[in-house]
């Protein structure tokens, strides 16, 4: 699939790092290092701009690496960016660590993954099939 990308930054475009890697990693586009205090959340900027078919969506997921070594994450993962947005894809990171965390310009911050999804129309009505597991919700199994 090939996918217009407008690039701003000094930094090289999103890439997979391995053969069947499903994430592009994104980096960071900072004038300046960025200093994340525990608990703290901040916008990143990539200098990214990107053009998405109709029926396909870019998902900003955490990198392994940063949430395990480090405590840092994407807030709202996975962040989803919508085929009509045209703006700077921009990342909320979150120290959830007790120590200061240092983003610099070009580090890598993200994951990328396109994926196809399509919109829902509802079908109103008063009753559902019922299935074996019912309503049963969190923890109903007992498996934890």
């Amino acid at each position: 699939m090939r996918i217009r990308i407008k690039n701003v930054s000094s930094n090289s475009l999103p890439a997979y790092e391995t053969v069947y890697s499903a994430g592009m990693d994104v980096r960071a586009y900072i004038k300046e290092p960025v200093v994340l205090k525990p608990l703290m959340r901040c916008l990143v900027p990539t200098g990214l701009f990107i053009e998405l078919p109709v029926g396909f969506e870019a998902q900003i997921r955490p990198r392994s690496g940063l949430a395990h070594k480090f405590g840092v994450t994407v807030l709202n993962s996975p962040g989803t960016i919508d085929a009509d947005y045209r703006g700077e894809v921009k990342v909320i990171l979150i120290n959830l660590s007790g120590d200061d965390y240092i983003i610099n310009n070009g580090d890598r911050i993200c994951q990328m993954v396109i994926k196809e999804c399509m919109q829902t129309e509802w079908e109103v009505t008063d009753e559902l099939n019922d299935t074996s597991r019912g309503s049963g919700g969190f923890g109903h199994t007992g498996n934890d």
